[in-house]
Protein backbone atom coordinates (compact mmCIF):
# COMPACT_ATOMS: atom_id res chain seq x y z
CA UNK A 1 0.00 0.00 0.00
CA UNK A 2 2.62 2.38 0.81
CA UNK A 3 4.64 1.46 -2.13
CA UNK A 4 1.27 2.29 -4.38
CA UNK A 5 1.35 6.26 -2.75
CA UNK A 6 4.65 6.88 -3.49
CA UNK A 7 4.25 5.81 -7.28
CA UNK A 8 1.45 7.39 -7.46
CA UNK A 9 2.44 10.57 -6.87
CA UNK A 10 5.51 11.13 -9.45
CA UNK A 11 4.22 13.20 -12.37
CA UNK A 12 5.56 11.23 -15.80
CA UNK A 13 6.25 12.67 -18.99
CA UNK A 14 2.84 11.92 -20.33
CA UNK A 15 1.10 14.39 -17.41
CA UNK A 16 3.60 16.85 -18.94
CA UNK A 17 3.11 16.13 -22.32
CA UNK A 18 -0.61 16.64 -21.30
CA UNK A 19 -0.54 19.52 -19.47
CA UNK A 20 1.69 20.88 -22.32
CA UNK A 21 -0.91 20.82 -25.02
CA UNK A 22 -3.84 21.77 -22.74
CA UNK A 23 -1.90 25.47 -22.11
CA UNK A 24 -1.37 25.16 -26.10
CA UNK A 25 -4.65 24.94 -27.14
CA UNK A 26 -5.94 27.65 -23.90
CA UNK A 27 -3.13 29.97 -26.09
CA UNK A 28 -5.10 29.31 -29.57
CA UNK A 29 -8.62 30.52 -27.90
CA UNK A 30 -9.96 32.59 -30.07
CA UNK A 31 -8.43 32.03 -33.18
CA UNK A 32 -8.82 30.56 -36.23
CA UNK A 33 -6.48 27.48 -37.22
CA UNK A 34 -5.92 29.40 -40.52
CA UNK A 35 -4.76 32.22 -38.31
CA UNK A 36 -3.06 30.78 -35.88
CA UNK A 37 -0.89 29.03 -38.66
CA UNK A 38 -0.17 32.09 -40.65
CA UNK A 39 1.03 33.81 -37.27
CA UNK A 40 3.13 30.60 -37.06
CA UNK A 41 5.05 30.90 -40.09
CA UNK A 42 5.21 34.76 -39.26
CA UNK A 43 7.07 33.70 -36.43
CA UNK A 44 9.32 31.14 -38.16
CA UNK A 45 9.88 33.16 -41.13
CA UNK A 46 13.63 33.87 -42.75
CA UNK A 47 14.18 37.18 -42.20
CA UNK A 48 18.32 37.89 -43.70
CA UNK A 49 20.31 36.00 -45.88
CA UNK A 50 24.23 35.65 -44.68
CA UNK A 51 26.67 33.98 -46.78
CA UNK A 52 24.23 32.39 -49.60
CA UNK A 53 22.22 30.66 -45.98
CA UNK A 54 18.48 32.03 -45.12
CA UNK A 55 18.42 32.67 -41.43
CA UNK A 56 16.08 33.99 -39.20
CA UNK A 57 17.33 36.95 -37.33
CA UNK A 58 15.46 38.61 -34.68
CA UNK A 59 16.58 41.80 -33.02
CA UNK A 60 15.54 41.83 -28.86
CA UNK A 61 16.63 44.04 -26.60
CA UNK A 62 17.87 41.70 -24.29
CA UNK A 63 20.63 40.60 -21.46
CA UNK A 64 22.52 37.56 -19.00
CA UNK A 65 20.16 36.30 -16.85
CA UNK A 66 21.45 34.04 -15.10
CA UNK A 67 25.50 33.93 -14.37
CA UNK A 68 26.75 37.30 -14.32
CA UNK A 69 30.11 36.21 -15.66
CA UNK A 70 28.48 34.97 -18.75
CA UNK A 71 29.25 37.13 -21.35
CA UNK A 72 26.37 37.47 -24.51
CA UNK A 73 27.77 38.29 -27.97
CA UNK A 74 26.24 40.51 -30.37
CA UNK A 75 24.89 36.91 -32.47
CA UNK A 76 23.04 34.49 -30.28
CA UNK A 77 21.97 30.89 -31.97
CA UNK A 78 18.84 30.09 -29.69
CA UNK A 79 17.78 27.07 -29.29
CA UNK A 80 15.08 27.36 -27.11
CA UNK A 81 12.87 29.81 -25.68
CA UNK A 82 10.75 29.40 -21.74
CA UNK A 83 9.07 31.58 -19.80
CA UNK A 84 10.48 30.47 -16.47
CA UNK A 85 13.93 31.30 -15.46
CA UNK A 86 14.15 27.66 -14.13
CA UNK A 87 13.36 25.77 -17.26
CA UNK A 88 16.22 27.84 -18.49
CA UNK A 89 18.56 27.49 -16.70
CA UNK A 90 18.10 23.30 -16.48
CA UNK A 91 18.60 23.21 -20.53
CA UNK A 92 21.23 25.31 -20.47
CA UNK A 93 22.98 23.53 -17.83
CA UNK A 94 22.46 20.11 -20.17
CA UNK A 95 23.37 21.82 -23.16
CA UNK A 96 26.81 22.08 -21.24
CA UNK A 97 26.96 19.30 -19.48
CA UNK A 98 25.73 16.74 -22.06
CA UNK A 99 26.21 18.06 -25.12
CA UNK A 100 29.83 19.90 -24.16
CA UNK A 101 28.81 23.40 -25.59
CA UNK A 102 30.64 25.04 -22.60
CA UNK A 103 29.85 28.74 -23.58
CA UNK A 104 26.01 28.40 -23.87
CA UNK A 105 24.34 30.98 -21.94
CA UNK A 106 20.69 32.60 -21.24
CA UNK A 107 19.40 35.94 -21.86
CA UNK A 108 16.49 37.49 -20.96
CA UNK A 109 14.23 40.36 -22.58
CA UNK A 110 12.01 41.22 -25.48
CA UNK A 111 8.44 42.38 -25.65
CA UNK A 112 7.45 39.44 -24.08
CA UNK A 113 9.94 38.82 -21.47
CA UNK A 114 11.08 35.54 -22.67
CA UNK A 115 14.61 33.41 -21.60
CA UNK A 116 16.52 32.61 -24.71
CA UNK A 117 18.92 29.79 -23.99
CA UNK A 118 22.18 30.51 -26.44
CA UNK A 119 23.55 27.72 -27.87
CA UNK A 120 26.59 30.00 -28.95
CA UNK A 121 27.44 33.17 -29.36
CA UNK A 122 29.44 35.46 -31.97
CA UNK A 123 30.88 38.91 -33.22
CA UNK A 124 29.55 38.52 -36.31
CA UNK A 125 26.72 37.00 -38.21
CA UNK A 126 28.71 34.96 -40.51
CA UNK A 127 29.66 32.54 -37.84
CA UNK A 128 26.44 32.46 -36.57
CA UNK A 129 24.82 31.55 -39.47
CA UNK A 130 27.72 28.72 -40.23
CA UNK A 131 26.56 26.98 -36.57
CA UNK A 132 22.76 27.26 -37.82
CA UNK A 133 24.04 24.49 -40.88
CA UNK A 134 23.04 21.21 -39.89
CA UNK A 135 22.39 22.27 -36.06
CA UNK A 136 20.45 18.80 -35.53
CA UNK A 137 23.91 16.77 -35.89
CA UNK A 138 26.09 19.22 -33.82
CA UNK A 139 23.63 19.23 -30.49
CA UNK A 140 23.14 16.29 -28.40
CA UNK A 141 19.77 17.24 -27.11
CA UNK A 142 16.43 17.86 -28.86
CA UNK A 143 16.65 21.62 -29.70
CA UNK A 144 13.06 23.22 -28.56
CA UNK A 145 12.84 25.84 -31.29
CA UNK A 146 10.89 24.63 -34.26
CA UNK A 147 13.62 26.46 -36.56
CA UNK A 148 16.75 27.53 -34.30
CA UNK A 149 17.17 31.58 -34.70
CA UNK A 150 19.62 33.76 -34.27
CA UNK A 151 19.03 36.77 -31.78
CA UNK A 152 20.47 39.87 -32.50
CA UNK A 153 21.05 41.50 -29.28
CA UNK A 154 20.27 45.40 -29.45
Amino acid sequence: MAGMMFTSCHSSEKNYREAYEKAVERRKTGISAETYAKIEAERQRYTHVINGDSVRMVYVNATVAIDSTDQASDYNVVVATFSQRINAKSYRDRLREECGYKGSYVLFGGKDKQYYVVLQGFDNSGDAAALLRGIDQKVCLKILEPLPWILKKI
